[in-house]
């Protein structure tokens, strides 16, 4: 899982991240024998509530983030992870829209009226590496801190100068390139996201096995 690549890097950039990483490896060990769904589903749920333990340990800023809070965040951490997710949501749909590729069919997000649920499923494959970055960034590097929220009651808002930060960091980073190990050419991030589109189908009419994008630097 990226999630476990994510907790390695940070481990290897002196966060002492060795506990999370080992229970990540240990609650990833069913995986091979998951029989359903809901059982794949339910294992990732607990490797992230670990990797979310990582945070205020790669975060310099002093903050408080004890879960993952979403309808509605109710603090800065969980305020910039929705916002940071409905930016790679609104992209990997815009991919996927350019290939020929159903949207509202997916294979591990349940499908649903109006729901874009393969969105849902590429994103998961693209968080650690850009939105949870980012978040890390803007936060380490003090260009968004608590006084761009705004609390209110158990709702916590991002102003809108965090706003046009945080999106001017998330275009950078998707236009940003890496040598690609398979192509052999340099690719942005956003195509990125395209070419995991294009592996799903050729799994669909090839019956290529699909392997789902790996960082490997």
């Amino acid at each position: 899982m990226h999630l476990l690549l994510e907790s390695t890097y940070y481990k290897n950039r002196g966060r002492k991240l060795g506990l999370e990483i080992t229970t990540i490896k240990e609650l990833e060990k069913p995986l091979v024998q998951a029989f359903c769904i809901d059982h794949i589903m339910g294992i990732e749920g607990q490797v992230r509530q670990v990797y979310y333990q990582c945070f205020t340990k790669i975060i310099t800023q002093e903050v408080q983030f004890d879960k993952r809070v979403r309808r509605p965040p109710d603090n800065m951490i969980n305020t910039l992870i929705s916002f940071g997710n409905s930016l790679l949501y609104t992209t990997t749909l815009g991919e996927i829209y350019k290939t020929q590729l159903n949207p509202t069919i997916s294979f591990l997000h349940e499908p649903g009226y109006r729901r874009y649920s393969l969105a849902l499923d590429i994103s998961e494959v693209f968080k650690p590496i850009l939105v949870d970055r980012i978040i890390f960034r803007v936060l380490n590097k003090n260009m968004i801190s608590e006084d761009d929220f705004e609390q209110d009651l158990n709702y916590c808002y991002m102003k809108e100068k965090a706003r046009k930060i945080f999106i001017k960091e998330y275009d950078e980073q998707l236009s940003k390139t890496i040598k690609h190990r398979t192509l052999n050419r340099h690719i942005s991030y956003r195509h990125l996201i395209q070419f995991e589109c294009y592996k799903i189908i050729k799994f669909i009419i090839e019956k290529k096995k699909y392997n789902a994008f790996k960082i490997w630097w």
